[in-house]
């Protein structure tokens, strides 16, 4: 059972217009359930993203990184029950089969299309059931599908996870909403998760790499359950530019800071939703390093404490010797450091 952590509630979850969302049941580990999300950008929205470090990234990675770098994205595919990992040439085969399906449907060009897999490793994409499947997506797609989405990308979650901001920049309306997906082998750079952030706000395409590598940064890679990585891990940021805002062009410009606060913010609490819902969890735990050297060394004591075994013993057990350390945000034997906790204090 997740940590204090709820559902969701859709009519919470702004919407970003520019971008829809459509889910549908392409049977691919489980019947009757909605295992896969297209996600449809308008022409001119901007896309930027970070990925797992893993030197054995899954070929879905290997192949959205490819097209991210190449230009213009206009669709996100994301599917679960199978990780496509650990397939080799096959396997970039079959991710490159599925955005040649979503180009073909909502004609556009295969490089224009991001493919994500979650699920279980070393097992053939069924590309197949992908592609007959998509028609219902694209057919659902609508702007308010956050929520739905958020269920569709799940595996072992227990909880959708999904977040919203809406904020006023030089007087005009922004909105920041996201979805994320991840219990087991958290520990990322990036992790076994999936994140999809996006924005009406225009972003020039440089600055928005900016802000997703910051927001992961202190959030999504200061959290750990099992201290596990693994290989199709990314937060990806989207900027459909539909918001009334001046494009924002100026890193540092108050707009610019603005932004990237409310992004930071929705990252954190998606981020702290994946350690709620670990596999096996039953305790939040915080972890504040104060007075370090330097960020990278307080993230290296922080983490060695996050990963003892003996620490996460004590907490599971809840050791009253630790009753003074943040007990009010405990949760344990799959253990987590809070988004943020982790930095230098000088």
């Amino acid at each position: 059972m997740a940590v204090n952590l709820i559902a969701p509630d859709a009519s919470k979850l702004g919407v970003v217009e520019g971008i829809q969302l459509g889910t549908a049941e392409a049977g691919i580990r489980k019947a009757a359930r909605k295992d896969l999300l297209l996600i449809v950008l308008d022409a001119g929205s901007t896309v930027a993203g970070v990925f797992t470090r893993n030197r054995f990234c899954a070929a879905p990675v290997e192949v959205a990184k490819r097209h991210l770098a190449g230009g213009e994205v206009r669709a996100l595919l994301v599917n679960t029950g199978c990780a496509n990992a650990g397939t080799g040439a096959d396997g970039v085969r079959r991710a490159l089969e599925s955005c040649q399906a979503v180009a073909q449907l909502l004609n556009c060009k295969p490089e224009q299309v991001l493919p994500f897999s979650t699920g279980v490793i070393m097992e053939a994409l069924p590309v197949e059931r992908i592609s007959a499947a998509l028609p219902s997506c694209a057919q659902a797609a609508h702007r308010d599908g956050w929520l739905g989405a958020a269920q569709a990308i799940m595996t072992t979650d227990t909880v959708p996870k999904a977040a919203s901001r809406s904020i006023l920049i030089d007087g005009h309306a922004v909105t920041v909403t996201g979805i994320a997906k991840g219990s087991g082998m958290i520990r990322p750079n990036m992790a076994t998760m999936l994140g999809f952030i996006a924005t009406d706000a225009a972003v020039a395409p440089e600055l928005l790499q900016q802000m997703v590598a910051y927001a992961a940064d202190r959030t999504f890679n200061c959290v750990t359950v099992d201290g596990d990585t693994s290989t199709n891990d990314a937060l990806i940021l989207i900027a459909s530019g539909r918001s009334k805002l001046t494009p924002i062009e100026v890193a540092g410009s108050p707009e610019f800071k603005s932004l990237l606060d409310t992004i930071t913010a929705v990252a954190a609490e998606l981020a702290q939703a994946l350690v709620r819902d670990g596999e096996g969890a039953t305790k939040f735990i915080t972890v504040r390093i104060e007075s370090g050297a330097s960020e990278s060394e307080c993230r290296k004591v922080g983490y060695t404490i996050a990963h003892s075994p003996l620490v996460k013993t004590a907490f599971f057990a809840s050791d009253p010797n630790f009753s003074d350390i943040g007990t009010s945000h405990t949760r344990s034997a799959k253990y987590a450091c809070e988004p943020s906790a982790i930095a230098a204090t000088p």
